[in-house]
């Protein structure tokens, strides 16, 4: 501050970066920008807003992606800089986000920060290091968390003088680190980095959002005012405000920041660093680790919550275990709330319904004749049968609750949702064929389940789900090899093999096609419209068309139609009754056509943006394209069939003839 009002003549002028919604990295981004992420009861923004204001800064120009209303609405500070709000509706850069914002006035000092800053720097150490390194252009690096990693990156804080502006092209995009930088080195100019005293906690996901905040929980109540430690304790406990009520049987360990208005209920269990919002509510026996719980979140009974962050006024159902996630608000629908009262009345009349029909379900047993009844030596092969599946379900329920949570909240892997279902179909289309076989268990099977427990072991203790995932399908194969022998595994080994594909890939896998993909649906897409005549301009994974802008999210770059055309292709292979080398062209053949449908969609939605208006009607229309492509997939397996069999010819059995003469 001193340093500051020491510069009566220097005009000061904070130009505050905020990055668009960012699809693909995080779904909490893609939904909500970051400098809106909370931290202790702010925004980030308005943090940032009232740290400058206590710096003695007194203008600022906030940067949007045409976001400014809703930027605006979330500021509710009293005291904050005199704003304005520059929303640029197509991509400039960071450098072209400072040549707009800095305006006439060439005697201003720009001071250049993001948003979504957590642990905020001091105004007056920044402006210091600036003039005493007497450069045109100063970067502020973070010091790293520890002293191994993360040393030395960009901060995202800049000081630069106004004479900068002449060299930054007065139109276009154009960016600090890859544009205006070199620029400044050609010209001879000097640039100065500055290793902050403290990480900044400047975050893009969730992983470095709760990173960050671990950092700046750790630092109060001492160096953090607006934290507040609990009076006559000696825990690490933090509270904001009043009207907190926790119950005598809740435990909260660590570091803990508690907002106003929060409910613990007995048994509930808090271990930190983890902030709770505003009005939250924590139900009895509801465990949260690590995590952010933003205002209005409520945590059912017997819930597990674990380095999560849970969006605004999100209801987290009881029984519910998450992990290393991003919970999205959903609003909870009609039909929603119809079946959970209807729920509630079915539970409640359950015992009356039992009692009721018992009596008459044993009238009816007694009045089924003998012959039809099942021989007690059936019964006692069932039953054994029945306690090896009950078995087999209880010891990898957990897998089966993570694999439907994947297929319901993964759009690449929610086809898998569907081989269970598919796979007991085409057992039931073969059901004439496996009831032929010889039953004859095989101890081998025994053997090949052990495998799959090791399997299944080694992935719990190095936290590896996909071998905990593929250890199902072959405990699924050792059993019916126990149970019912070769032969019969024989018959069923291609429909073993099709339920793999309910798996999930691996996380390795998914990471290194995600992109090659991205950039294969974007260039093809431009590719198809320049095609048809329109003028394309592509900047990474955004296509500006006309007025319209289209960014190729990751969910778009074709992984989930590919995963479900191979469950497709899967099944057509198996039904139809033809050669096996027709089959395999079949299989190989759902790669291309899962790419080719991907890019037509691709192409009629970025047409049809140039027409539509409003997000309402291009959500619908990019939903409608994706479940559109599904027909066109079947139409193009059913006529690679047609081809097939009008390009062979199958071989023709000639039957002998037999003539006999008799002798007259």
């Amino acid at each position: 501050m001193s340093h500051i009002k020491s510069k009566t003549k220097q005009k000061i002028k904070a130009i505050i970066l905020v990055g668009g919604l960012d699809f693909g990295r995080c779904p909490l981004a893609s939904r909500l920008p970051t400098a809106l992420w909370q931290v202790a009861g702010h925004t980030a923004l308005e943090r940032l807003l009232i740290h400058l204001t206590n710096q003695g800064i007194n203008q600022a120009v906030i940067c949007s992606s045409s976001n400014g209303s809703s930027l605006a609405e979330s500021i509710h500070a009293n005291h904050h800089p005199e704003l304005t709000f520059l929303n640029d509706p197509l991509p400039v850069g960071t450098a072209g986000c400072v040549r707009d914002a800095a305006g006439d006035d060439m005697e201003e000092l720009l001071l250049v920060l993001p948003a979504n800053l957590i642990n905020l720097p001091e105004i007056d150490t920044l402006i210091h290091a600036h003039h005493e390194g007497g450069t045109e252009l100063t970067v502020f690096l973070n010091p790293g968390f520890t002293n191994r990693r993360h040393k030395g990156q960009a901060s995202g804080i800049y000081i630069c003088n106004p004479s900068i502006i002449k060299h930054i092209p007065k139109d276009g995009y154009c960016d600090i680190k890859e544009g205006l930088i070199p620029e400044l080195l050609r010209k001879g100019k000097t640039i100065r980095a500055v290793m902050l005293p403290k990480h900044t906690g400047n975050f893009r996901n969730r992983q470095e959002y709760l990173y960050s905040i671990a950092n700046y929980i750790k630092e109060a109540p001492g160096q953090q005012p607006d934290l507040e430690p609990v009076q006559d304790t000696d825990s690490h406990i933090i509270r904001i405000g009043g009207e907190i009520k926790v119950d005598q049987g809740a435990r909260i360990c660590g570091q803990v920041v508690i907002m106003n208005g929060v409910r613990i209920s007995n048994g509930a269990v808090i271990i930190g660093p983890t902030i709770l919002g505003n009005n939250v509510t924590i139900e009895r026996n509801g465990v949260v680790i690590n995590s952010v719980l933003w205002n209005g979140v409520q945590i059912g009974a017997n819930c597990q919550v674990q380095r999560c962050v849970i969006d605004y006024n999100t209801i987290v159902h009881a029984n519910t275990t998450a992990q290393d996630k991003c919970i999205l608000f959903k609003p909870e629908t009609i039909l929603e709330r119809s079946l959970s009262r209807a729920s509630k009345i079915v539970k409640g009349h359950t015992s009356e319904l039992h009692d009721t029909l018992k009596p008459q379900l044993n009238k009816i047993s007694n009045k089924i004749p003998t012959w039809a009844k099942v021989e007690k030596r059936i019964i006692l092969r069932l039953f054994a049968i029945s306690l090896i599946l009950i078995a087999f379900l209880w010891s990898h329920w957990q897998g089966f609750v993570n694999l439907w949570k994947v297929w319901l909240q993964s759009d690449e892997y929610s086809s898998g949702l569907l081989v269970p279902f598919l796979a007991v179909y085409i057992l039931w289309s073969r059901r004439q064929t496996i009831t032929q076989c010889r039953i004859k268990p095989s101890v081998i099977g025994i053997l090949i389940l052990l495998v799959a427990q090791a399997l299944r072991l080694f992935g719990l203790l190095f936290l590896y789900q996909t071998a905990e995932r593929l250890s199902i399908a072959l405990s699924i194969a050792a059993l019916v090899i126990i149970l019912f022998g070769w032969q019969l595994f024989k018959k069923v080994a291609t429909i073993l093999l099709f339920l793999c594909l309910m798996l999930p890939w691996p996380n390795r896998l998914h990471a290194a096609v995600s992109l090659p993909l991205q950039r294969w649906s974007t260039s093809s897409a431009v590719f198809c419209l320049e095609l048809i005549g329109y003028k394309i301009l592509q900047e990474g994974n955004v296509i500006h068309i006309g007025h319209s802008t289209v960014a190729i999210a990751e969910a778009c770059n074709g992984l989930r139609m590919i995963t479900a055309f191979f469950v497709i292709s899967g099944l057509v292979a198996l039904l139809v009754n033809r050669a096996w080398w027709e089959k395999l062209i079949v299989l190989a053949s759902s790669l291309p056509i899962a790419l080719l449908c991907n890019t037509i969609r691709l192409t009629i939605t970025a047409i049809f943006f140039t027409v539509l208006e409003g997000e309402y009607w291009e959500k619908i229309f990019h939903d409608f394209g994706g479940y559109a492509m599904m027909p066109l997939a079947l139409a193009a397996v059913v006529a690679e069939l047609w081809l097939l069999a009008k390009l062979t010819v199958p071989p023709v059995i000639q039957e002998e003839i037999i003539i006999t003469r008799q002798n007259p």
